[in-house]
């Protein structure tokens, strides 16, 4: 199916304050990047985070597709930690991602596996995540470590900021591993770099136990989490973007710096850094080993969030302040 931009109607309507950017600049950020964009979320459920006034205005989140959808909207079914189940919406083609622009969707939650094969996670996402205290220049010395750790494993990863404050960096995987199996790998990679750099960053779940260190969120991996997706826009005034970046350039942006306004120029002149990812999938198999080793050490699994089932070997789920005073 062709673009179809008629599908957005009141396109004057005013979505983002800083440079007066509207709902019809929104859907043309996303038909420009609309080959990258399809490139890493194409054939993916999404969870909608709508703003129907704009990015200053109130926002739900939607998993369910609405009942009276067009009747060439691709959905598929997906599941919450407690199992209840929705009907989702698939990012087909961009007509799909224009749809959910239309119902004031700034940008997209995206699931970590293909909706024609839920039972494989084929991506690995890290978070690194800035806590009190910190800011970017924290952000891209936890940065350079995740990169040291991946070349040592022969694993390529792909940074990309996320939009706010964090840098995201993405594994494609081999369709071989389950999301109880990446989140294992998450796990370790967290705990590996805490003891390469304890200075500067932290795997500790609690956040009373974090200090003012860069938090790798590997619970960002757990089974039905999304994560705020590649080419999305934010709800700030500014209209930012979770933009792709090369690894040499870490230390000289700053993720405020990529807008809807300055993007088409960025790609003009540097296209798209994530182009070879989808054709270069990775094993997770360095990782789980070391998860492996961390079991045998008697380092038990890490904390789940709290919405989800108590798990085997897993940790008593409460702060370790509150455990002291029980």
């Amino acid at each position: 199916m062709a673009a179809n931009r008629d599908l957005i109607t009141s396109a004057d309507k005013p979505y983002f304050a800083e440079r007066g950017e509207t709902k019809g600049d929104l859907a043309d950020h996303y038909l420009r990047v609309a080959e990258p964009l399809m490139r890493v979320m194409g054939g993916r459920p999404v969870l909608l985070q709508r703003f129907p006034e704009g990015a200053g205005g109130p926002s739900f989140f939607q998993k369910r597709v609405p009942k009276n959808k067009p009747a060439w909207l691709q959905t598929t079914v997906v599941a919450t930690p407690n199992g209840t189940t929705s009907e989702a919406l698939v990012a087909a083609d961009i007509d799909h991602v224009l749809w959910a622009v239309n119902l004031g969707c700034l940008g997209f939650h995206v699931w970590p596996y293909l909706a024609g094969d839920p039972d494989h996670s084929d991506e690995l996402r890290i978070d690194l995540d800035p806590t009190p205290g910190t800011d970017f220049s924290h952000i891209r010395l936890a940065a350079a470590e995740l990169r040291t750790l991946l070349d040592e494993a022969g694993v390529t990863g792909y940074p990309k900021t996320t939009g706010n404050r964090g840098l995201h960096v993405y594994v494609r995987l081999q369709p071989r591993w389950d999301s109880y199996q990446v989140r294992s790998a998450a796990v370790a990679i967290a705990r590996e770099l805490e003891r390469r750099r304890p200075d500067l960053i932290t795997a500790a779940w609690w956040k009373e136990e974090r200090g003012r260190r860069i938090f790798v969120d590997f619970n960002q991996n757990a089974p039905h989490k999304t994560v705020f997706g590649a080419w999305s826009v934010r709800a700030r005034p500014g209209a930012q973007v979770s933009t792709p970046v090369n690894w040499a350039e870490i230390d000289e942006i700053h993720p405020d710096q990529f807008t809807i306004a300055s993007l088409p120029a960025r790609l003009a002149s540097m296209g798209d850094p994530w182009l070879a990812m989808p054709d270069d999938p990775q094993s997770l198999e360095p990782f789980l080993q070391m998860q492996a080793r961390d079991l045998e050490n008697g380092i038990p699994d890490a904390p789940w969030p709290p919405v989800y089932p108590k798990q085997p070997g897993e940790p008593p789920r409460v702060a370790p302040s509150r455990a002291r005073k029980q």
